[in-house]
């Protein structure tokens, strides 16, 4: 790999031993300049685990639950000016570190700008399924958000995904999702800036225990999937799109609210 990495990994209640294994595994595989978790909420016991995480690793504990996409998004911000490619992992190892790499090595390489992991790819290598039900909805909503972007792919929301440093500055001013929907909205919006998106099959394996609501968490994410499209055909200069976003009230993007909320914390 010819650029340098930075990798973000969002956490929300998290198993410290696995995560702390994980995290060595990137390490040995991808040797990346900085590693950054993101902890939301956390408990003292898995902040005295964190303590014995190496000395690359750095962690930003947050008292309240942010929501994935505002953690990735504060990670990525702190790195994007010391690595030339961001990348964030699902903290439950997922996808294993090596699996991982394949990922962010077409932006590493410089061969696309986005470069997204599927799990619903013909040559993935699935060792084990998520249950039944989650399947089945994962699968709609992939089927769904093929049909409505511009960008097809085979999944959107596998927890593995890369961006040029420099791509992000552009992206960045255009997401406002802080939940899990903020994949999509960034598969959208790099499609729309013109950004090269890469699709790479990986080898993964559903980990139980997931905090996630499967039915309440699809809802939103078909929510999130309207207004992505919505926002990558402004874009691309929509007219009718254009139209409907001046009827809509102006609110900050994800980065401005971050910003806003630290500097609230520091003025108290």
């Amino acid at each position: 790999m010819n650029r340098t990495v930075g990798v973000v990994v969002p956490a929300y209640r998290p198993d410290p031993e696995r995560l702390l294994s994980y995290v060595r595994s990137l390490d040995d595989q991808l040797t990346p300049e900085l590693v950054r978790i993101e902890l939301d909420d956390p408990r003292p016991k898995v902040l005295a685990h964190l303590r014995d995480a190496p000395e690359f690793v750095t962690v930003n504990a947050v008292a309240d639950r942010r929501g994935k996409g505002a953690a990735i998004t504060a990670g990525f911000e702190s790195l994007a000016s010391e690595v030339d490619v961001l990348a964030f992992a699902d903290a439950d190892g997922s996808t294993p570190a090596d699996s991982f790499a394949d990922v962010v090595a077409p932006v590493a390489d410089g061969d696309a700008s986005l470069s997204v992991g599927s799990r619903r790819h013909p040559r993935a290598d699935v060792a084990s399924h998520q249950t039944f039900a989650r399947r089945r909805l994962g699968d709609g909503f992939a089927w769904l958000a093929r049909r409505l972007l511009d960008v097809g792919l085979y999944d959107y929301q596998c927890g593995a995904k890369a961006i040029a440093s420099d791509a992000w500055v552009e992206v960045r001013d255009h997401l406002y999702d802080p939940g899990f929907a903020w994949d999509i909205e960034l598969i959208a919006v790099a499609d729309a800036l013109d950004y090269r998106v890469a699709e790479v099959p990986v080898r993964w394996e559903d980990r139980p225990g997931s905090t996630v609501s499967p039915v309440e968490t699809t809802f939103r994410l078909a929510r999130g999937l309207l207004l992505s499209r919505h926002r990558a055909r402004i874009i691309s200069e929509d007219r009718v799109h254009e139209l409907l976003e001046t009827t809509r009230t102006d609110r900050p993007t994800l980065v401005n609210r971050l910003t806003d909320s630290v500097e609230a914390t520091e003025a108290d």
